[in-house]
């Protein structure tokens, strides 16, 4: 029996958990389950997790879906989903599922969250992974993907192993667009220039990203150059058109969506992801002497509004 938890229902949680339990409900060999939390868990629990997509929806079930870790038991796999700045806690919180030979895998916003679990974890095997992919709860129960791409990146660097094989498959087969790589902190930091700036001049403007691209190139693109240069500086291998794709990307989204960081923000959340999407980048410049002018004055403005 392989038992793997999804920690964190939320949009990317939700979508890749949902099809994970789609395929696996009730097959004997593989378990999946679900830790949330609040009225969404209640609705799960309840009535099950609808997917949305276009004109597709359907409802799973999970084998189990709870906010109590002690009832999971020791976990193959874990896959956490959750905020950057719920990490630590939620490490804390999954403890009773975890073992030396529980594997971790988190799909988080920001480069460093493999580093801050392996700090609280030192004898796990930690992966890297990011995700692309545009979905949010629509309601408690209800997860809509509203995006064109939904694509999940995970693994070790310069190494391949019959559990990230396993894990692999398991993902492909359940209909998820994966890809296992060796290289994976040059897709990691990709994808960090890639989110990093929409968060950034999304909060910034209060705006969507069809009105960024329209008005605010200018400092979107001066971001992407400013956080590119602090990829580089750590020896991230990226493609000599690392902008030129970032920007096509951004603009091949709907431009009436915005970001995750943008979202919480105007709910006035307590909690937002401004230090691992903004703050890791201004902190990484100062200790490598790079100028990021553009980071400085939006992360300074954000920070106040906080």
């Amino acid at each position: 029996m392989t038992k793997i938890v999804i920690a964190g229902i939320g949009g990317v949680g939700g979508y890749f958990g949902g099809l994970l339990a789609k395929k696996y409900r009730k097959k004997s060999e593989i378990d999946i389950i679900f830790l949330s939390r609040g009225e969404h868990l209640k609705q799960i629990k309840k009535n099950g997790l609808m997917l949305i997509k276009g004109n597709e929806e359907f409802i799973v079930f999970p084998e189990l879906a709870t906010d109590n870790a002690k009832e999971i038991g020791i976990a193959d796999f874990i896959i956490i989903c959750t905020k950057s700045y719920d990490l630590e806690a939620t490490i804390e919180q999954l403890k009773p599922c975890i073992d030396n030979n529980t594997l971790l895998l988190p799909l988080l916003n920001g480069v460093d969250a493999t580093d801050r679990i392996q700090k609280i974890l030192p004898h796990n095997s930690v992966l890297k992974g990011c995700v692309y992919i545009v979905s949010y709860i629509k309601e408690p129960g209800v997860i809509e993907n509203s995006g064109n791409i939904q694509k999940l990146f995970f693994g070790l660097d310069n190494e391949i192993n019959q559990d990230l094989l396993f894990l692999d498959d398991i993902l492909e087969n359940a209909g998820i667009e994966v890809t296992l790589s060796e290289e994976i902190s040059n897709i990691v930091w990709q994808k960090f220039i890639f989110v990093s700036p929409i968060a950034a001049t999304t909060t910034y403007f209060d705006s969507n990203i069809g009105d960024i691209v329209k008005e605010n190139e200018t400092l979107l693109i001066k971001l992407i150059d400013e956080v590119t240069k602090i990829a580089s500086a750590k020896g991230i291998k990226l493609n000599k058109a690392i902008k030129e794709n970032s920007l096509n990307l951004i603009k091949s989204l709907p431009p009436e969506i915005s970001s995750s960081m943008h979202r919480d923000f105007k709910n006035g959340k307590a909690n937002t992801e401004i230090e691992s999407l903004l703050g890791f980048v201004v902190k990484a410049a100062k200790e490598l002497h790079i100028e990021t002018p553009a980071y400085d004055k939006v992360y300074l403005e954000l920070s106040k509004r906080r």
